[in-house]
């Protein structure tokens, strides 16, 4: 079971959310739960609106500390090119 906001694009859960695989997936946004007041989502609206998507509105939204944005990220990795410098299978932190 995974219960959480979303936390930015990128974690387990962004990967998988959209994945489909073997999850129950259920989304509560805060406008629909009787025990959060309309008038406490409009003090909290005046968080910067990503954090309030994210975190009242259940959004994968960038966070403002990235340079780039997830999606120009995704489109510039491609395995049409190979890396400048060879991973060594023994080195941390490998994941193949």
């Amino acid at each position: 079971m995974l219960l959480t906001t979303p936390d930015g694009k990128r974690g387990i859960f962004y990967e998988e959310w959209p994945s489909r695989r073997g999850w129950e997936r259920y989304e509560v946004p805060a406008i629909d739960r009787q025990r959060i007041t309309l008038e406490f989502l409009q003090e909290r609206s005046a968080l910067p609106s990503w954090v309030y998507r994210q975190e009242y509105k259940c959004g994968f939204q960038e966070t403002e500390d990235h340079v780039f944005t997830t999606e120009i990220v995704e489109r510039a990795v491609t395995s049409e090119v190979k890396p400048l410098f060879a991973v060594q299978e023994d080195e941390p932190y490998h994941s193949k």
